[in-house]
């Protein structure tokens, strides 16, 4: 692969990380620096990994995974844009010092794993090219890094102009990504 088609691939790659990082973002109570780079890197490191388990996959079961991928992501993200809708309707009374200062490990980790399984599909795809995977998942995993810690801060503006409202916007749109993923998988099979 060109070093121009690694470059793009990798920022088609981390889009629906940096989406959700916005929501993400627009959840927590004025999210700082080192909260967007933790979140970046556990995202970073998630998405580096999801494409080399996709090439290793590639050879072992490569119909299975493409099988499913796409459901596995729907799920995934409809699953988590469904709770942060709850949770900001369910609080939507409650003032703005009520947010959390930082999310959890796994919450991050899953959302991380739901946005790049599109990621560990194109390391199946790789896998049939007989390509190297190191160069193209680290491309990944630090451009993911570098949009999902700008993500986080544009979230941080979006969520003092629309309050409570930020969170639920985000979980629609983690909810349209899952089926966004979804609708592309069944529409190309027609």
């Amino acid at each position: 692969m060109s070093l121009i088609s690694i470059v793009l691939l990798a920022l088609a790659m981390s889009t629906d990380a940096f989406a959700a990082a916005v929501g993400k973002g627009t959840a927590l109570e004025n999210p700082r620096w080192t909260e967007a780079l933790r979140t970046g890197l556990i995202f970073g490191c998630i998405e580096t990994l999801t494409p080399v388990v996709g090439w290793w996959l590639g050879y072992a079961a490569a119909d299975f995974v493409e099988g499913w991928d796409h459901w596995i992501a729907f799920t995934l993200l409809g699953v988590l844009g469904v709770r942060m809708v709850w949770s900001a309707m369910k609080h939507s009374s409650e003032t703005e010092e009520e947010k959390p200062q930082r999310h959890s490990f796994w919450l991050l980790a899953v959302t991380g794993f739901a946005t790049s399984i599109d990621a560990m599909a194109v390391g199946v795809g790789l896998a049939f090219l007989n390509v190297s995977i190191w160069p193209i998942a680290l491309s990944i995993g630090f451009a993911t890094f570098a949009m999902v810690t700008i993500g986080v801060m544009v979230g941080r503006v979006l969520g003092k102009f629309a309050g409570r409202w930020a969170e639920a916007i985000g979980g629609v749109v983690l909810v349209g990504i899952g089926a966004t993923i979804l609708y592309e998988h069944l529409t190309a099979l027609s």
